[in-house]
């Protein structure tokens, strides 16, 4: 949080080969938790620019970003229920455009998933709803079959 305000963040579920790319984070509050790349809107960034941005500094990747997927929320608390973080994050969707995938700045690790194996891993709440809806709408923007 920023003087006790929600944090503007940006993510997004890039796909590749029918995989979705994720991000095990490196420093707290989810150290260790699988989720969507992304992270901090700088002040005076735009949102697509911001994405562009973390993909690169988190996993060494250009995307070519289709659209919105989501807004969520993400509020940490403490054990006694005092607010911790409030992230409010723009989930963007896309198809991977370059780059080797490789943990950079705030990941431990990276990788390429399967969407159907999302639930196996420690991730962010509601992530895997996100990339199913994500998964559909960029396959909206898929060629048609030519025949």
């Amino acid at each position: 949080m920023r003087d006790g305000k929600p944090v503007p963040a940006v993510s997004a579920a890039v796909f590749h080969d029918g995989r979705v790319l994720l991000a095990q984070r490196r420093k707290p509050p989810l150290t260790g938790v699988w989720s969507l790349p992304g992270g901090h809107i700088e002040p005076g960034e735009k949102a697509r620019d911001a994405i562009a941005r973390e993909l690169a500094e988190e996993t060494g990747i250009t995307a070519d970003i289709l659209g919105i997927a989501d807004v969520t929320d993400v509020i940490i608390r403490s054990d006694d229920r005092r607010l911790k973080a409030h992230y409010v994050i723009t989930v963007f969707y896309g198809r991977w455009q370059s780059g080797q995938a490789q943990p950079m700045s705030d990941c431990m690790a990276v990788d390429w998933a399967d969407p159907a194996t999302l639930s196996q891993r420690q991730m962010t709440e509601g992530t895997a709803a996100i990339v199913a809806r994500a998964a559909a709408l960029a396959a909206q923007h898929d060629p048609a079959p030519n025949g």
